[in-house]
């Protein structure tokens, strides 16, 4: 196992019981790319034009958690450990990640379940930027692509910022919600075999003909930079950690398992990017309390991450194949798009 320096200290907060106890404090909620609802259209603008990717999404848990999220027996015994009198109401802890919230006559509503702009960023500015034209030059679609990216979309080779907004999710940044609430710290989430199962909706270049896997070169990528995300947003979530208690134990060692996995990927690779990131993890130091440290870390892994997904196309990554999840890995089974 990877030994992060304080590993004592690691392995006494592993070693403690794992109390419920109320938190004194808790980590702030998601901050997601998602960040003014103010800007939030909704999906059903969006599948205005992205009517076979509006279909799939139909039938994925993110659309259903919208009806069948409140009604779970396990979310109203958490609603009311927290206080939370309606899980569906707009600004609170459930509606961060369970839902899609936006303005619509002059107050926050929540419209949808998990949708379009929960990954790609809020709408308003970039809708009428990113839709192509008949005729464009390569140079006219970049310069229109660029404009959109400015304008706030994440799109599909975004890699590291998809992977912050799943990650912030997926690993859940509220000690209180899991200490006292008694929600799961987060879930397995690891980037290729969740978005290559049922939310894959990879139709768009294929005018909705098919829905293939992503190309080698770009699960590569998203293997590498899941793990580096994973790894960041673990370390802060243990930083922001109050009480040797479930949430603090689950954090740390998701942290230490992400660590290892990374540090797999870099004894593969050797690349510069992977060795700053491992580089970063050898000063961390798994204490309570202990954000400011946890989050520089965390930054550094970022920082690396982000120069990874502008710099490499994949091509250079086979070294790594063996690793990504296969199809019998995926979570759930995608959409069939014309019988596929």
């Amino acid at each position: 196992m990877l030994c992060f320096p304080g590993r004592a200290l690691c392995s006494a907060l592993l070693a403690c019981a794992l109390s419920l106890a109320a938190a004194a404090s808790w980590a702030q909620a998601p901050t997601q790319s998602v960040a003014s609802e103010q800007n939030v259209v909704g999906p059903s603008q969006c599948a205005k034009c992205h009517k076979v990717e509006a279909t799939i999404w139909q039938h994925t848990h993110h659309f259903a958690s919208f009806r069948s999220m409140p009604r779970l027996p396990k979310a109203e015994e958490i609603a009311q450990k927290m206080g939370i009198q309606r899980i569906r109401e707009a600004g609170t802890i459930c509606a961060k990640c369970h839902f899609t919230s936006a303005v619509q006559n002059g107050q926050l509503q929540v419209i949808a379940g998990i949708s379009c702009e929960s990954c790609h960023g809020p709408g308003k500015n970039y809708i009428d930027v990113h839709p192509g034209k008949k005729g464009e030059t390569p140079a006219q679609i970049a310069e229109r692509l660029r404009r959109a990216q400015a304008a706030g979309m994440i799109r599909p080779n975004m890699i590291f910022k998809i992977a912050k907004n799943c990650y912030s999710c997926h690993i859940v940044p509220q000690e209180k919600l899991v200490n006292i609430g008694g929600h799961v710290a987060g879930s397995p989430f690891e980037m290729v075999s969740w978005t290559q199962g049922e939310i894959r909706h990879n139709t768009w270049y294929s005018d909705g003909k098919s829905n293939n896997p992503a190309p080698i070169n770009i699960q590569r990528k998203m293997y590498v930079i899941g793990a580096a995300v994973e790894l960041s947003e673990s370390l802060r979530a243990v930083g922001n950690a109050t009480q040797n208690a479930s949430y603090a134990v689950t954090m740390a060692r998701r942290a230490q398992a992400a660590a290892q996995r990374l540090q797999t990927i870099n004894n593969a690779l050797q690349l510069p990017e992977t060795k700053e990131m491992m580089a970063a993890v050898a000063t961390a130091r798994l204490n309570l309390n202990n954000g400011p440290q946890l989050d520089g870390v965390a930054d550094k892994i970022d920082a690396a991450a982000q120069a990874f997904d502008h710099k490499y196309d994949g091509s250079q990554l086979g070294a790594i194949d063996s690793m990504i999840p296969g199809p019998q890995y995926y979570k759930g089974q995608p959409f069939p798009v014309n019988g596929q």
